[in-house]
């Protein structure tokens, strides 16, 4: 199944059920009133949603309409909790290799992961307000599940169960800010905004194949002012995300609706390019010797959209955003 959200007022928004080819939805709110709650009621929602999903692909429902990425929210706009972690086990090895920095404890044997902000996430094209310039404004793409309840100390093969969705994120960054909240030993605040998530979240069968190994084994292209910058692909995932969420759930239980993103899509071959400006600044470094590539100014806009490695358009929909300045002044 398809599902996307739409704005009405509430924190949560209006469900609606989009068609496979993601050219026509229809109104789901008879069913339930939101994803949130399809999430945490799903086996009491499930087969009707399935129902209405297979009508509406079939063409046999009235009321139905064209979708438009450009009207919806985040598919969840807030959630119980957001986890990120960084699966990608080359990004960060870029990373120590030019700054010359230790690496991380059984970093290939332990998950690393952060607790970010979940009660603001933004859709797919609004435009992404930032305070300044000089914070090393930062586009991150990467994937993410949306999943039930997680009991503690859950086993790999239950949290692969509790998976119901996937999504594609932008996880913005202010890089400026990251070193001194990263030395604190108190983790990321001020330097992670609130994440973007493209129109549309899926269950698994909705990738096919391109679902396996707990990954998702789809490229991800991404683009810069209408550049090509890099199309990782989601296949060289270090943990998978039933092994992520069984490290999260470790000494505490994960309620149902709860989202990890997989950190940034990051390749070995340089061939790929990227889907941050961090890791494209260390690749410079590293094989330059000096940093070219600067951060986002304000009116830059990055676009981002997962493919099946047979070229066509992955299922998700398309993240197309512009950077500008915070306006907005404290009452």
């Amino acid at each position: 199944m398809k599902f996307a959200t739409l704005p009405n007022g509430t924190l949560d928004g209006h469900l609606v059920v989009v068609s496979k080819d993601l050219s026509k939805a229809v109104d789901a709110s008879a069913i339930a009133p939101n994803l949130l709650s399809v999430v945490q009621n799903w086996h009491k929602y499930e087969p009707e949603l399935q129902a209405l999903y297979e009508q509406l692909n079939a063409g046999k429902l009235q009321g139905t309409f064209d979708f438009d990425p450009s009207l919806c929210c985040a598919p969840l706009p807030r959630s119980p909790q957001w986890l990120d972690a960084s699966a990608f086990l080359n990004h960060g090895k870029l990373m120590e290799e030019a700054f010359n920095t230790d690496p991380i404890v059984d970093a290939e044997t332990i998950p690393v992961m952060y607790q970010g902000a979940s009660d603001d996430f933004q859709g797919p094209t609004v435009d992404i307000p930032m305070p300044k310039e000089s914070d090393g404004i930062d586009f991150e793409g990467e994937f993410g599940v949306v999943m039930t309840e997680v009991p503690m100390s859950a086993s790999v093969e239950e949290a692969a169960k509790a998976i119901r969705l996937i999504v594609q994120i932008n996880d913005w960054s202010l890089r400026a800010l990251g070193p001194r909240e990263m030395n604190s030993g108190f983790g990321f605040l001020q330097a992670k905004p609130s994440s973007s998530f493209a129109p549309v979240a899926v269950t698994p069968d909705e990738l096919g194949e391109a679902w396996k190994n707990g990954r998702v084994n789809m490229s991800l292209h991404v683009t810069w002012n209408g550049q090509r910058f890099g199309e990782p692909h989601g296949s060289e995932m270090n943990f998978s995300f039933p092994q992520l969420i069984t490290h999260a759930a470790r000494s505490r239980k994960l309620t149902a609706g709860c989202i990890l993103g997989s950190g940034t899509v990051s390749n070995r071959s340089r061939d790929a390019g990227s889907a941050c400006i961090a890791e494209r600044r260390v690749i410079e470094k590293i094989d330059l010797g000096e940093i070219k590539t600067q951060f986002m100014k304000f009116g830059d806009k990055v676009r981002m959209e997962a493919m099946f490695d047979d070229g066509s358009e992955g299922p998700f929909g398309v993240i197309e955003q512009k950077v500008v300045a915070n306006l907005v002044k404290p009452k």
